[in-house]
This record gives structure tokens, C-alpha cells and sequence, in this order.
């Protein structure tokens, strides 16, 4: 599975929406539903993104008791969305559950990737709000290794844990990183950024661009030199 570039569709409803991926004349992005656009919207965002052509990672980031995970899975499986997540923090039993939830009868479902720790979080803050004694690496890692034995594809972490899960649970588990800013750009509320080149050299499988493409005064070229850094080869 190669590298591909996310755009982060963080907006407030469904015209601005629609209007943001109509500039998108030649390509179709694959595009991120986030809490935001679809508690405003509800599925029916989800279905006309995908009938428009965009493959779509709904981030949702479940966490609930096993059985209440595994039912809303159920329900979101049918929109048609390519990517769904969980946090991982959720244990288990409830990522084995949400797997059973969103694995369709003829045994196929989307991929299925849980957050370990959001990228807005610190060392310190780990430390010290949270109190988690380990450091953010080795969380990072554990929580992949739980995700893993549970039966996911991957993983949410920043860039600068992408190696390290991939060397804890192998090249084919999936890295999707959040984080991404340009080095000209501004860091915004997360902790852990990097740019799409840094990314790359860490080994990320996917990338996960907001502001930086979405608030660009030229979208389209904003994005293609997300591509140009992140996925181009050489």
C-alpha cells in the first residue's frame, strides 16, 4: 500500500464542504470526516462525499464499553467510508469488538486504525495530567502492539512514532500520522508536528493535512506540494 496524502475536512458544514472539494478538478483527495462536519451533517455527508469519488477516512475515534464500540461500528459500516478508528486507550477487548462491529458477513470491512495518542498531548502533559508513567514513544508503541494482537490495520501516532511502530509491529501495520504543517507554517494547537518530508524520512504510511491545505489561498497547489513532498518518489 503506498504513501497517500489525507486532507482534514475540519469545517462546519456541508457547503463549505462541498465547495472546498470542488476546486479539486483533476484528482480526488482522499478526504478525512472528522467529528465536527459529521455531527453537523450526519451520514448523509459521508455518502455524497463518497458518490463524488473521494475515498474517506471517518475519524471518529470510538471508545465506549466493547458492546456500545461494536454496535456503532455496525452502523457506520454501511456508509461506505474506507478508514475508520478507535482509541486505543479503549482496551482490547473493545478493539476486538469494534472489528467484529464494522466486519461485514462476507468477511470484508474497511480498514480499521486505532489513535494511541493524540498528537495535541506533550511528554509533559502525558506525565503529569495524565499520569502515564512511560514516555510517549513506548505508550505509543504498546498501544500499536495492543491494536495489532486486537486485530487492527494500524495506527494514529505523530511522525516521530511512526518508526518506532513500525519496528515493533512490522512494515505492513499502518501509520497514519496527523500533525503535518509546512516548514513556513504555522504548528496550530498540536504538540508533535512535522512537515510532509520529515513524515517521509520516518517512515508514515499516510498523512493527515488540515489547515495547512484547507486554509491555503490556493488549496489545490497546497496540496500537491503536500503529494510532491510526501508521496513523489525520489
Amino acid at each position: 500500500m503506498g504513501r497517500d496524502v489525507i486532507i482534514a475536512c475540519d469545517f462546519p458544514g456541508r457547503e463549505p464542504t462541498l465547495d472546498f472539494l470542488s476546486g479539486f478538478k483533476n484528482e480526488k483527495p482522499f478526504v478525512k470526516i472528522g467529528m465536527e462536519l459529521f455531527y453537523s451533517e450526519g451520514p448523509d455527508i459521508v455518502r455524497r462525499i463518497k458518490d463524488m469519488g473521494h475515498r474517506i477516512f471517518l475519524d471518529l475515534k470510538l471508545c465506549d464499553i466493547p458492546n456500545t464500540v461494536k454496535g456503532g461500528m455496525r452502523s457506520l459500516a454501511g456508509l461506505g467510508a474506507d478508514m475508520l478508528n478507535v482509541h486505543a486507550s479503549g482496551g482490547s477487548d473493545m478493539m476486538k469488538a469494534a472489528v467484529d462491529g464494522l466486519t461485514g458477513p462476507d468477511g470484508k470491512r474497511p480498514i480499521l486504525i486505532a489513535v494511541t495518542v493524540l498528537t495535541s498531548i506533550s511528554e509533559d502533559r502525558l506525565k503529569d495530567e495524565l499520569l502515564v508513567g512511560r514516555g510517549l514513544g513506548e505508550t505509543v508503541a504498546r498501544y500499536a502492539e495492543l491494536a495489532r494482537s486486537s486485530g487492527l490495520d494500524g495506527v494514529v501516532c505523530s511522525p516521530f512514532e511512526a518508526a518506532g511502530v513500525h519496528n515493533r509491529c512490522g512494515s505492513g501495520f499502518l501509520t497514519v500520522t496527523p500533525g503535518i504543517r509546512f516548514a513556513d507554517g504555522d504548528r496550530g494547537d498540536q504538540a508533535r508536528v512535522a512537515t510532509p518530508a520529515a513524515a517521509k524520512a520516518e517512515g508514515a504510511d499516510y498523512i493527515v493535512v488540515g489547515r495547512a491545505v484547507t486554509a491555503a489561498a490556493d488549496p489545490v497547489a497546497a496540496y500537491e506540494r503536500c503529494v510532491a513532498e510526501f508521496r513523489e518518489e525520489g
